[in-house]
């Protein structure tokens, strides 16, 4: 692991999600740009001394040659360090995951996604909420065109914890989240809003057509954006909206898509993540439950639990590093990977967020307000 150390609220996510289903063991890591404090945080984790690390430069020059070196290395630093990272542990022959967005701008997407391509190597991309059990399950239902054709998508993901100006009072995760060299163009677009559009394209697998957006910075003295609306228009005629806030009071991680099709609907709300609606065209409205005897094998094969014990965030999350290493296996072992390796985020994603992310912060900023086609959407 490289970041994620002391006091970084994703890097214990990934090992917690990584450990759940005993596919991952974390053996190295350069956790912290103070070498000490990342070597002291790595002895408090158990790792070998020997495997802890002052620099990823470090680790890679370790690791590299090393009888039983590390199969793949999860990238959780700040957006504008990304790049560097995994362009270095690709060329050193390395697999990779990466927290979202992929990189913090759209020629680092794209030189990124192409080397992944070219070199064969494996790069993840972490979008989370694709790998909750009923997320993969109105995926299928979509595919088989139990709505029908669909007409409009809407997604949202509103939070509040940057409702006031808290990277002023040293909250180090707001302080770069909010900070252009380091996030990259775009704040609650990019933040979170990547999350959301990612949400739609998996669940619906409409392709963007072209967007017009705006975005507010309601918190004065913010230089990014922690508020965005974004109209989507998809190949074949949907058309979608997205919002995206890190204002919104009274929301804690709101995350919800609705998909509504020429016959039925689908509803899906992150914090009661065990539960689907469908609301057919002529029928009563039914509410679908994890754990239900009828639901396709893309979604129990990501359950754990029987009917009635909740599954949630960390359970999803160690979803999407169950199918990582699944596919890693399988490339290992010369085989196709099982359904649990496959519909994974991976670097071309990745690339798809950060396009978004550009054509939303230039449909905003052009005088004219233009409907913009993204890079590889």
């Amino acid at each position: 692991m490289i970041g994620g150390g002391q006091g970084a609220y994703i890097g214990n996510i990934h090992r917690l999600a990584s450990r759940l289903d005993g596919a991952w063991q974390l053996v190295a890591g350069a956790f912290d740009v103070d070498p000490q404090r990342g070597r002291d945080f790595a002895l408090a984790e158990g790792l070998d001394p020997a495997r802890s690390y002052g620099s990823y430069q470090d680790l890679i020059a370790g690791e590299t040659g090393r009888e039983g070196r590390v199969d793949a290395v999860a990238i959780c630093t700040p957006n504008f360090t990304h790049y560097p990272i995994a362009k270095a542990l690709i060329e050193a022959g390395f697999d990779v995951i990466c927290e979202k967005p992929l990189t913090a701008t759209l020629a680092d997407a794209v030189a990124l996604a192409a080397l992944a391509r070219d070199s064969g190597r494996f790069v993840g991309v972490t979008y989370t909420y694709s790998g909750y059990p009923m997320v993969h399950e109105a995926r299928v239902r979509v595919a088989r065109g139990e709505i029908g054709a669909i007409r409009t998508v809407q997604v949202e993901y509103p939070l509040e914890w940057m409702a006031t100006a808290i990277e002023q009072k040293g909250n180090a995760q707001a302080a770069w989240r909010t900070d252009p060299t380091k996030n990259g163009r775009g704040g609650s677009i990019g933040d979170i809003g990547t999350h959301a559009y990612h949400l739609a394209g998996f669940v619906t697998g409409l392709t963007l057509q072209s967007l017009t957006a705006d975005l507010a910075t309601f918190v004065p003295g913010r230089a990014l954006d922690d508020n965005a609306h974004v109209m989507m228009r998809y190949q074949g005629g949907a058309r979608g909206l997205l919002w995206s806030s890190q204002v919104a009071l009274g929301n804690s991680n709101g995350v919800r898509l609705r998909v509504f099709g020429e016959t039925g609907a689908l509803s899906w709300f992150q914090e009661q993540p065990n539960e689907l609606i469908l609301a057919p065209l002529d029928g009563r409205v039914q509410i679908i439950k994890r754990g239900a005897d009828d639901l396709s094998e893309d979604a129990k094969l990501r359950i754990r639990t029987p009917a009635g014990h909740p599954e949630g965030y960390l359970e999803a999350f160690a979803n999407l590093y169950a199918g990582f290493a699944e596919a890693i296996r399988a490339r290992a072992e010369g085989r196709a990977p099982s359904a649990l390796g496959q519909n994974l985020p991976l670097a071309h994603d990745g690339l798809k967020g950060v396009a978004f992310v550009e054509a939303v912060v230039n449909s905003h900023e052009a005088a004219d307000q233009p409907w913009i086609t993204p890079v590889a959407v």
